[in-house]
């Protein structure tokens, strides 16, 4: 088990690369990249970085495996689907560290939404108890007369397996009672708008916008599903990290200052400032801050703020939480089951390497005995066994 306090380093040695691009993909959760950069925070350690806007997931993906970006804020299940060979050819990934925690949610148009509204009233009243077969999202999508179509932002990534979850915890099937479709962040309100969704699973600011604008309305906090999810990652091409450990260490050093510069006071306002400049995410800055706050909800106490740091206890890349990801993988038909989950993640997540970089920034390890309860009260966690996991669900392929 990893202590709950930072492992000792040597001083650490140059960066083999020191002119590094990362790509990014328009979103409140690349504020640690954005910050690296306006801030320089990467000067210290050797490092210039250059941002490279994404306009999707996909394109982020190519062009990690295309070599044209060095390391990328990217989706934790993109980088596993990617190990696997989902939708692009098998390559050895790696993620270095864990960006944010929480801060993404699901959107349902304004029909949809008053439905549900009045579902979940009338379930009440009837004092029915809310199983799957009386489930208020059941009744409200039946109202819609035709199969519902609902969309996240790729297939194998985590706004994806965070539908599917919340979805099969209220008795709907995502593979069979909806259809699903994959759009970039940066479109889902217009998709909104011209009524091509029923309902969607995106990062901030974009939920915030369909609100702003009119077209839905925000009824789920991704942290309601599972609380202090990992989010983001910053993931690069495994063969990076062999060729130049050096420099994926500085990266990650770099980067581990920009998530607890993010936690100072004022500065969650002051990054909402910078990411809605037109080279980042390019619109209202109050947009941006109104769901990047670092206080709770009180209204709603599953609903958990956007984490970046938290004095180390966010970034540490736990190898049993990109194993989740394989069991969705298996729950939803996109790969067959398998025994070796966890050994697939302890090769992808670079613990040593996120190690000896955090030991060098005085930030604490977390400890790994850590379990969540999720929606549906199944648990998760370090001592969960993956291999018979996904079977476990009465809603799964």
């Amino acid at each position: 088990m990893n202590p709950a306090t930072s492992d000792t380093a040597p001083a650490p040695a140059a960066p083999e690369k020191t002119h590094l691009r990362l790509g990014f993909v328009a979103l409140a959760d690349a504020a640690p990249l954005v910050a690296a950069k306006l801030l320089e925070f990467g000067h210290a350690h050797g490092l210039t970085l250059e941002l490279c806007r994404q306009p999707s997931w996909a394109a982020v993906r190519d062009k990690l495996l295309s070599g044209d970006l060095d390391a990328a804020h990217t989706l934790y299940g993109l980088v596993y689907g990617v190990q696997l060979g989902l939708g692009a050819p098998r390559t050895d990934m790696a993620v270095l560290m864990v960006l944010n925690r929480n801060g993404q949610a699901i959107t349902l148009s304004n029909r949809l939404a008053d439905a549900l509204t009045k579902a979940a009233e009338s379930t009440a009243s009837s004092g029915a108890t809310n199983g799957s077969e009386c489930s208020p999202l059941r009744a409200a999508l039946a109202t819609l007369g035709r199969k519902p179509v609902f969309a996240h932002t790729f297939p194998t990534g985590t706004h994806a397996m965070w539908l599917n979850y919340w979805l099969a915890a209220q008795g709907v099937d995502p593979l069979r009672d909806i259809d699903s479709v994959a759009i970039p962040p940066p479109q889902m309100v217009a998709a909104l708008a011209q009524e091509r969704l029923d309902g969607l699973c995106v990062g901030e600011p974009w939920n915030a916008m369909a609100e702003a604008h009119g077209v839905g309305r925000t009824i789920a906090y991704t942290s309601e599903v599972w609380p202090e999810h990992p989010e983001k990652v910053l993931a690069c091409r495994r063969d990076f990290v062999d060729t130049h450990p050096h420099s994926a260490r500085a990266l990650v050093r770099t980067v581990l200052e920009a998530c607890r510069w993010l936690d100072g006071a004022g500065h969650r306002d002051e990054i909402a400032r910078w990411l809605a400049r037109p080279d980042y995410i390019d619109i209202d800055e109050g947009l941006i801050a109104a769901r990047l706050g670092d206080r709770m909800d009180t209204a709603n106490t599953r609903r958990l703020p956007m984490r970046f740091f938290d004095n180390g206890a966010v970034n540490y890349p736990h190898p049993f939480e990109g194993a989740w990801f394989l069991t969705q993988f298996e729950r939803w038909g996109m790969i067959d089951a398998r025994r070796d989950y966890e050994d697939i993640a302890a090769r992808i997540n670079q613990t040593q390497v996120y190690r000896e970089a955090a030991a060098s920034m005085n930030v604490d390890v977390p400890r790994e005995d850590v379990t969540r309860e999720l929606i549906d009260g199944e648990r998760w966690g370090d001592a969960s066994l993956s291999a018979a996991y996904a079977r476990r669900f009465a809603i799964r392929r």
